[in-house]
């Protein structure tokens, strides 16, 4: 009892805090100001447009009769050409390298791993960030080839009129073997594994009703896919329409992209079609990465010829804005846009505001990827360079 009336004499003697009417409306007032403040910085931010640059560093090519390309791996930047491989961390420092003998390399990655490809030979190698993985090596002439983040990797090898899709494991153990020709199913021309290794979807050039078209068939190949024809579970026919690429973004998410869009796919055991998005303009080029999607084509326009629309991963319009110069090239690299040309360089946000717009002095530019913040790598003609935006 003694605790309870304690209690209740604190109650009554506690000291009183009131504010008054003058007291709320200037604190009101305050947290206004202060919340404006920092949205308008955020705005100011998103939208600051930089009008130069600054060379923080700079590697020049060593030997100019070999050519190599450059591709964005995870944190690292992947070195490639027809005599090795080097890993390249942020700074252009050499974290590994591993010889090679190629005529036409070509990369293709996923996640933590890469597969590096001589296009017509019987050559492929499987990498991930630690260095090389296996050696694959083909008995007939591989067109593409794709590679999941767990290191299976899955190529299309060419055999006249008849094609072969082959699936190997991270060990170079073949897991799939199937036989395909022009009449049935099409021809294929690109295949995506998901990113358990479970699904397959694969992009045909056939004919329909005398018509050019793509098939895309969808390949199960756990217990779903059991009791199927060849493990197919899904497909989807489009008379009229090229799908020259299909890429795998998860377990359950595949986007293809056409000549006149791109379609979105879901399930993680019977994919279905989830959107169809087309395009009445000409289609220049398509980037995407886990989260968006683009398409770059001709706006019609005089003064901005040419227009970027941005999607989410699921058909949702992110954005769309207007470049004013010819571009090559058009990619994604975390959460930026880069559309480039030999000399001139627009960088922009995936809220489609321009943060860099100019060119680039020391020479012709082949490649750029985002570093971190303001801070880019530049791959040019004559060698790489970390550039900072000011």
């Amino acid at each position: 009892m003694k605790i309870v009336q304690k209690i209740k004499e604190w109650k009554r003697n506690r000291p009183k805090f009131r504010w008054s009417k003058k007291k709320l409306v200037i604190t009101g007032v305050v947290l206004v100001v202060v919340a404006g403040l920092a949205i308008g910085g955020k705005i100011l931010v998103d939208r600051w447009q930089f009008k130069s640059y600054k060379v923080i560093t700079r590697t020049e090519l060593e030997d100019t009769t070999t050519t190599a390309a450059y591709a964005e791996f995870g944190d690292y930047m992947l070195k490639y050409g027809g005599d090795g491989v080097t890993l390249l961390n942020a700074q252009g420092e050499e974290v590994w390298n591993a010889p090679q003998t190629m005529e036409n390399p070509v990369v293709a990655m996923r996640g933590e791993y890469c597969v590096i490809y001589d296009k017509k030979e019987t050559d492929i190698g499987v990498y991930n960030i630690d260095g090389k993985v296996v050696d694959i090596q083909t008995k007939l002439p591989v067109e593409k080839v794709c590679v999941n983040p767990q290191g299976i990797t899955g190529v299309i090898l060419a055999d006249g009129e008849t094609t072969w899709i082959h699936v190997y494991d991270k060990k170079g153990n073949e897991l799939v073997t199937a036989k395909t020709s022009v009449d049935s199913p099409g021809y294929p021309v690109d295949l995506s594994l998901s990113d358990n290794g479970q699904l397959m979807a694969v992009s045909y050039l056939c004919v329909k009703n005398n018509q050019p078209a793509s098939f895309m068939a969808f390949y199960n190949f756990g217990n779903t896919g059991q009791n199927q024809m060849d493990n197919q579970v899904s497909g989807y026919n489009y008379v009229g329409t090229l799908i020259p690429q299909v890429d795998y973004l998860s377990d359950a998410q595949a986007l293809a992209f056409s000549d006149d869009g791109f379609l979105t796919y879901s399930g993680k055991q019977i994919p279905e079609e989830s959107n169809q998005i087309t395009l009445d303009d000409d289609i220049l080029s398509v980037f995407h990465d886990d989260q968006y999607v683009g398409l770059a084509y001709k706006s019609g326009k005089e003064k901005q010829p040419y227009e970027i629309a941005l999607y989410t991963t699921g058909g949702r319009e992110k954005a769309t804005f207007t470049v004013d110069f010819a571009f090559d090239h058009v990619a994604i690299s975390k959460d930026q846009i880069f559309v480039y040309n030999e000399k001139e360089v627009g960088i922009y946000t995936v809220k489609g505001y321009c943060r860099y717009r100019g060119t680039i002095k020391e020479g012709n530019v082949e490649n750029i990827f985002r570093l971190s913040g303001n801070r880019y790598m530049v791959v040019l003609d004559s060698g790489t360079e970390t550039i900072r935006l000011q």
